[in-house]
């Protein structure tokens, strides 16, 4: 299937069918995925996946509909579904009000980005991870193959984006039930940087046979690995729209309005080239920002929608406003020396089940998981149980942070709830002088 010509020519028929003073937008997803599924260090479940989803929007004047459709792939076939998706759209707008707030990009726009082409073999991949897991007990999921997003409109814009991935999310287990999490992604499979990510959990996993060290709550000095700051980071990388910031309701609202500054080794980007996102939104091209300068704020993400209500200029943000290539930049911390520079404290590989304690004041909370240790004069000494943290963004971003790693680490959504998520996050890193535990 040339899913490329599958889209183009969706497009094309949609711009026939429509007349007078109709118009209409159609966002296109699809995907080739293959899912393995791995168990004591073997593969258990294998399959492939081949799906292609659209949302059709119809607008006329200031009222418009949208309906999301699952099409085979099949030209004819999904012509057929499209025909009836435009009739249906067509007798419902009469009885819909106009939207006050609808502001269309009528550009003819154009982005086409692809990637090199480079073949993920996953079974080849898969025998790597057999052979390198060989007496151990290792339980993994890989998804892995290319991604394609599109979207037209029938005022002449047309964006595609194809980019093949690949996502290892691992755990390690002891014989005592406890674990080491991990997780190697990209877009060219590496067997040796594979192998170090391995070596690293191997490392940790000898610890977990060791008693647990019990800790009191309180603040202790940290180390939050990529993976940890990156459940954080998601949490409030919405606060950066426009809507959330104008209501009120962002956490970032004490940053933006200038009540609270983070530390100036804090420097955050939305980023159009050099993530895995597509260069578009339904709502135009979209624009690389600075959404943190040393600290201090800097631009927010602005769709048409908030363009209209609040006064503002859109930049391509999506509907929902939050970042889809999110780029933190790096410190001078050799990842080498971090548990010589943590000295005594934690070392924190993952956080979970991570919410808001107080969203006004960015308080965070959430669990330890997946191996923290107890560290002593730069030495793991012990794992540590799981306990409850809850700590404020302005902190542990702010005052509390003492360094970053220098280069950050690219991070894939592993979500793939209806299909594979798209985007992406690179943040490095932090040390911080305390990071609060409350039970």
């Amino acid at each position: 299937m040339d899913v490329r010509q599958h889209f183009s020519a969706l497009a094309d028929y949609l711009q026939a069918q429509v007349a007078g003073d109709e118009g209409f937008t159609l966002a296109y997803g699809a995907e080739q995925s293959s899912f393995i599924r791995f168990n004591q260090g073997r593969v258990r479940q294998a399959g492939q996946v081949l799906q292609v989803y659209v949302t059709l929007s119809l607008y006329q004047g200031q009222r418009h509909a949208e309906r999301k459709l699952a099409l085979s792939g099949g030209l004819d076939e999904d012509v057929v579904q499209l025909q009836q998706a435009l009739q249906h759209l067509r007798a419902l707008l009469p009885t819909l009000s106009a939207d006050p707030y609808l502001r269309l990009n009528r550009d003819a726009w154009r982005s086409e980005s692809v990637g090199d082409g480079a073949l993920l073999d996953s079974a080849a991949m898969a025998q790597q991870i057999v052979a390198a897991a060989h007496g151990l007990d290792l339980v993994g999921f890989l998804a892995a193959g290319p991604q394609y997003q599109g979207f037209a409109s029938s005022w002449g814009a047309f964006g595609w984006y194809a980019a093949s991935s690949f996502n290892l999310d691992f755990s390690l287990f002891h014989g005592n039930g406890q674990a080491v999490k991990s997780a190697y992604a990209g877009q060219q499979w590496d067997a040796q940087v594979f192998a170090d990510k391995l070596a690293h959990a191997r490392q940790q996993l000898a610890f977990l046979g060791q008693p647990a060290k019990a800790l009191q709550p309180g603040a202790y000095r940290a180390y939050l690995a990529p993976a940890a700051l990156e459940e954080l980071v998601s949490l409030f990388g919405w606060g950066f729209g426009a809507q959330a910031l104008a209501s009120g309701g962002s956490p970032l609202q004490r940053l933006f309005s200038g009540k609270a500054e983070l530390s100036t080794q804090v420097t955050m980007d939305e980023r159009v080239d050099g993530g895995l996102a597509a260069a578009f939104t339904a709502e135009g091209p979209r624009q690389p920002l600075r959404l943190i300068e040393q600290g201090r704020p800097a631009e927010r993400l602005v769709s048409s929608r908030s363009a209209a209500e609040y006064g503002l200029s859109a930049n391509g943000a999506g509907r929902g406003e939050y970042p889809l290539s999110l780029h933190m930049h790096g410190g001078d911390l050799d990842e080498r020396e971090v548990l010589q520079r943590l000295g005594t404290g934690l070392y924190i590989g993952n956080l979970w089940y991570g919410n808001f304690s107080d969203l006004p004041a960015a308080r965070l909370t959430g669990m330890t998981r997946f191996a923290t240790f107890w560290v002593e004069d730069g030495q793991i000494l012990a794992p540590v149980g799981t306990m409850r943290f809850d700590d404020s963004l302005f902190d542990f971003l702010g005052a509390q942070l003492e360094a970053l790693t220098r280069e950050p680490e690219l991070l894939l959504p592993s979500g793939t709830y209806g299909a594979r998520q798209t985007g992406s996050m690179a943040l490095p890193g932090a040390l911080l002088s305390r990071f609060t535990l409350t039970l």
